[in-house]
């Protein structure tokens, strides 16, 4: 008598769950600092229900195919938050592969008599595991290829600071190597600065760019350029001996830029051009 695997599992649905939960919770790898035991209750619940209802409804050991939808979402879903959360995908995976486990394990414990159909069913529940793990490393991939992306956008928003080190001065100090991505962004952001500061003055730092080449340089005269159209004049700071080797060397025309070797002079510069002056105040000792 043919055995029907979908009545099989929905009866036993609720052992599935229990069984697949205590491999879960006496795993030591099991990641109780970002996933709470009710929260891991909750998805492997949720995906119990929805692989044994997509079981009754289709026989199809082909995870493309639209009807195991349903169940790639919930897995996706699963996928992307754990990627974000900071799970890694060796953890991910276990949580797939413990549940193909547990229903092996409920199979063989009601399929005892006929050795053949224990054997097809279990290939069967194995496709269609080994298939939905695949996806799920797949999302899993994409979403923390998302992390990565925002974490480095972050940082490189963080890494272009515009400061205002006086009235109508601007500082922006360029730490780390400068590229045509980073250009971008160092260039919005000063010129929206200047915009939001009304700044005449704009210092690009360079002492922490560990080499400049023809692109680096091209890089930099795109920012000035930018600046100048915006009414500011740009001075370029943290010239050292081996930059200027270096610049000297590749034939780089910058003639037409003000250059200084420290962000000091840059700002004296930028003081008198303002017709700024700082004065250092003698304070009298108060007679007692």
């Amino acid at each position: 008598m043919p055995i029907n695997i979908s009545k099989l599992l929905e009866k036993q649905k609720k052992n599935i769950l229990e069984l697949w939960m205590k491999n879960q919770l006496a795993d030591e790898g099991l990641r109780e600092d970002l996933i709470t035991n009710e929260e891991l209750r909750s998805q492997s619940e949720e995906l119990v229900n929805s692989l044994v209802a997509n079981l009754t409804t289709s026989n199809s050991t082909d995870v493309d195919s639209e009807s195991w939808n349903p169940v790639i979402e919930i897995l996706g879903g699963i996928a992307i938050t754990r990627a974000r959360q900071g799970f890694s995908p060796r953890e991910t995976g276990r949580f797939v592969y413990s549940l193909k486990e547990a229903l092996l394990d409920i199979l063989q414990g009601q399929i005892k008599d006929d050795a053949k159909a224990l054997f097809d069913e279990s290939q069967k529940i194995s496709r269609i595991m080994d298939g939905l793990a695949i996806v799920t490393f797949e999302t899993f991939i994409k979403g923390r290829e998302e992390v990565i992306l925002r974490q480095t956008d972050e940082i490189a928003e963080i890494s272009t600071p515009v400061i205002r080190v006086w009235d109508g001065i601007l500082a922006l100090p360029i730490i780390g190597t400068l590229d045509s991505q980073r250009t971008q962004i160092v260039m919005e952001n000063l010129l929206q600065e200047i915009v939001e500061s009304g700044s005449s003055i704009a210092i690009l730092d360079i002492s922490g760019v560990p080499a400049v080449d023809s692109l680096v340089a091209q890089h930099l005269i795109k920012t000035v350029s930018a600046t100048r159209l915006m009414g500011a004049e740009c001075i370029i700071s943290g010239i050292r001996p081996e930059i200027a080797q270096t610049v000297v060397h590749l034939g780089i025309d910058l003639s037409s830029i003000i250059t200084k070797a420290s962000l000091a002079s840059a700002l004296a510069y930028a003081f008198r051009s303002l017709r700024l002056e700082v004065k250092k105040q003698t304070i009298q000792p108060k007679i007692s």
